[in-house]
């Protein structure tokens, strides 16, 4: 036992005796990382160190040069050794102690154990430990496989679990008691068992690494009788699954946005008549739930195009499932099967402009901050994705419950221009102020209603506005340079000046100061022309 005394004495130095008796176990622990904390090698400790070596070349800190990081590990290997000796209850720890023997100690065991630089220098001295009934957890700790020179190992009736180092048991050649019954380890594979047989097989009792013949006999018949009926039953549900095999593995495929047949038969129960909302020459329109229950609104159509016309209207499909604005309706996705084509949008529960304007008899407020709110969408839409068109016909837009318009239909045309986008906007600034009613007898269409604007205003200004929103003088005056808006708008000479930004920034100045029922001033556009007319002069 010579190999460890010198190690062990050095420790002792340091350390006084432990008084008797011998303090509880949870005390001791405390002492011990109070002594790593607090205790410093002494000056001759590396000479001490060194004549180790020279004495026993065999010790394990011994056959590299020792820095000052080194110097301290084996220090604390040190402190740890003498307070473990102790603990393992030896006769004789100022000499060397044979037994690591913390069982039944579950307040400390798990310190000692996360000791890697003891494990790392473990004495040579050390022949058995025992770690049994501390209900350890977690995997085996390895680093005690250090003790190569051992010829006992208990860590019987503990809660370990995971894989069983069985690979480095081949280091352990003194080992001939290994305990590990009482455990939760992994099943071993047939052939790691095989290294057990050098054990006692009561040790492994309740373990978990040894293979249990008879569970083994059950797994052998399950898999001679269970797999060809699985296979069979395997092969019935394929079958059963043809016809819908294809559409699974497109949703699987296709990008998020993309909606099969299947999804939309299913969104709409089977395109019941029930979920059917309108039908026109070509086009179908449903409401339907989707999958993750957000209501939608499917528009299906049915006719034929050819495959460069498909591939063009799953290019515009992508982009518009990009535009996100409160004054847009929200494109979720398409479906571009060879049965149909579909674009599936937000549901909204809000009614038509046209609606709103002919039943509710709404005040120039609200109509305002409907202007104002669509103009906001163009304003989006001419900045970042010039390249879509929309459909600003009071039947196409769509208000929410808080009379916030949504711009619903979206349209790619190679003659779509910011001119043409405002001439739209223009003819429904028009039709949202004056009295529509009245021209139910014109002919021509937009062009005729255009004409008999530019003839009455601003002569006949109160015999062209909508009555019901006639509340007094500032109302018509607010109304009147709404209409100037208009035809600047409709002007082709007027359009090309004209900016959406600043268009929006004059209806919003005119629907703060109607909302604060007071008469603004006049418009930009007004002041302006008085001020052009005044140079002319």
């Amino acid at each position: 036992m010579a190999p460890l005394l010198l190690p062990i004495a050095a420790a002792f130095l340091l350390l006084p005796p432990p008084p008797p008796p011998p303090p509880p176990p949870a005390i001791l622990s405390a002492t011990v990382v109070d002594d790593l904390r607090n205790l410093r090698p002494p000056p001759d400790f590396n000479s001490t160190i060194t004549g180790n070596c020279l004495r026993n070349p065999s010790l394990r800190y011994c056959g590299n040069s020792h820095p000052l990081g080194g110097l301290d590990e084996i220090f604390k290997f040190t402190v740890v050794a003498s307070h473990l000796c102790n603990e393992s209850r030896n006769p004789n720890c100022v000499e060397s102690f044979d037994k690591i023997d913390l069982r039944g100690c579950p307040k400390i065991a798990p310190l000692y154990l996360s000791f890697d630089f003891f494990w790392k220098y473990c004495p040579l001295s050390i022949q058995s430990i025992d770690f049994s009934n501390n209900s350890l957890r977690g995997e085996f700790p390895t680093s005690v496989l250090a003790c190569a020179q051992v010829r006992a190992l208990d860590f019987s009736h503990n809660e370990l679990s995971g894989d069983f180092p069985v690979e480095m048991l081949g280091s352990l050649v003194n080992l001939t008691i290994l305990n590990l019954s009482y455990n939760h380890f992994s099943e071993c594979k047939f052939s790691e068992s095989l290294v057990f047989r050098r054990f006692n097989s009561s040790n492994f009792v309740h373990s978990g690494l040894i293979p249990n013949k008879q569970s083994f006999s059950v797994k052998a018949m399950f898999l001679m009788i269970g797999l060809p009926l699985m296979v069979i039953l395997l092969v019935g549900f394929m079958a059963m699954l043809r016809f819908r095999r294809r559409n699974l593995s497109l949703e699987s495929r296709q990008p998020r946005h993309h909606f099969t047949t299947s999804m939309l038969n299913a969104a709409t129960s089977g395109f019941s008549c029930e979920n059917l909302e309108g039908k026109s020459d070509g086009v179908d329109i449903y409401r339907g739930i989707l999958r993750d229950g957000t209501q939608a609104r499917i528009e299906i159509y049915w006719s034929d195009i050819s495959t460069e016309s498909m591939r063009k209207f799953v290019e515009e499909c992508e982009v518009l499932v990009q535009l996100r604005h409160k004054n847009l309706v929200r494109v979720f996705g398409w479906c571009n099967d060879r049965e149909m084509r579909a674009i599936v949008m937000e549901s909204t529960d809000g009614e038509s402009l046209e609606i709103w304007l002919t039943e509710r008899a709404p005040p120039l407020k609200h109509r305002l901050k409907v202007l104002v709110g669509v103009m906001e969408g163009m304003c989006y839409l001419h900045e970042l994705w010039p390249q879509v068109g929309y459909d600003l016909r009071t039947s196409s837009i769509i208000l929410s419950r808080n009379l916030e318009p949504l711009i619903s239909r979206f349209e790619f045309d190679s003659r779509n221009s910011i001119s043409k986008n405002k001439h739209k906007f223009g003819v429904l600034l028009l039709e949202m102020i004056t009295d529509i009613g009245k021209m139910e007898d014109i002919e021509a269409g937009e062009a005729g209603f255009i004409e008999y604007i530019r003839m009455n205003f601003p002569a006949n200004l109160q015999n062209l506005l909508d009555e019901r929103i006639m509340i007094g003088s500032a109302t018509i005056e607010q109304a009147r340079q709404v209409i100037e808006i208009g035809l600047a708008c409709i002007d082709h000479s007027a359009n090309e000046q004209l900016k959406m930004d600043w268009i929006r920034l004059i209806l919003l100045r005119i629907y703060r100061a109607c909302h604060a029922n007071g008469s603004p001033n006049r418009g930009r556009f007004s002041g302006d022309r008085d001020k052009r007319h005044k140079h002319g002069q």
